[in-house]
């Protein structure tokens, strides 16, 4: 799917943030009903896949952060929050979406963080510019897999962290039934989808300590750069 389909059909969740965040949070009827309906989850599943998502990121980090797709910031705009001597750099294809994130960002008074219109599969830093690299639920909608790999890695230092999560098939049949039938043709994610063994062997590739864990059809990792590759 082209870069313009997948703006459009996320420039429409970030007119509706409201049920797009009750969805990701499953904190709203509407989302509970989606998450459970969709990802046979409920809201102890989800919390804790967004727990193993974020475990990569300490609670006394003061490095440089790059959070990449940001999306409406709900997942996020709270953790920095308590992560006042971070540098956060927000990057997002999706300018909808970013604007309800830096609205997000300026109603908790987060001056740590900054926005940053791009995209993933050409990231607009230089190498080895972050301590951490974010990703929560991006993958699945990025066109160009390969490319979104290749450069979360070279933007990080060696030593630093990339984790977060997205979803896998193969782990849910309900789940990879309503993706192929209503998020793939409405331009919400993208194949080709990755598996569990898939995404291991992927990382791998790239770093040098991955740990992978999946609850229900999401796979949530945390993987260390090793300090000698560039």
């Amino acid at each position: 799917m082209a870069h313009e389909e997948i703006r459009q059909a996320y420039q429409m969740l970030g007119q509706e943030a409201t049920a797009y965040d009750g969805m990701i949070t499953c904190s709203t009827l509407f989302g509970r009903t989606i998450c459970k309906l969709v990802w046979d989850m409920n809201k102890a599943d989800n919390d804790r896949y967004l727990q193993l998502a974020l475990a990569g990121i300490r609670e006394d980090f003061a490095g440089k952060l790059l959070e990449v797709p940001v999306g409406t910031g709900v997942l996020t705009m709270p953790v920095y929050q308590k992560l006042a001597n971070a540098d956060v750099t927000c990057l997002d294809y999706s300018t909808e979406m970013m604007a309800t994130a830096q609205k997000r960002a300026e109603k908790f008074g987060l001056r740590q963080v900054r926005f940053v219109q791009g995209d993933v599969g050409g990231l607009p830093f230089e190498n080895g510019s972050f301590d951490v690299v974010l990703s929560l639920n991006g993958f699945h909608a990025f066109p160009d897999k390969g490319a979104a790999y290749r450069e979360t890695f070279r933007v990080l230092k060696p030593g630093g962290i990339f984790c977060g999560c997205f979803y896998i098939r193969g782990e849910t049949r309900r789940t990879d039934w309503f993706i192929r039938h209503f998020y793939e043709p409405k331009g919400f994610f993208t194949p080709p989808f990755e598996t569990a063994e898939s995404l291991k062997k992927q990382l791998e590739n790239f770093y040098a300590n991955v740990t992978l864990d999946t609850v229900k059809s999401m796979a949530c990792f945390c993987c260390r750069k090793g300090e000698s590759r560039k």
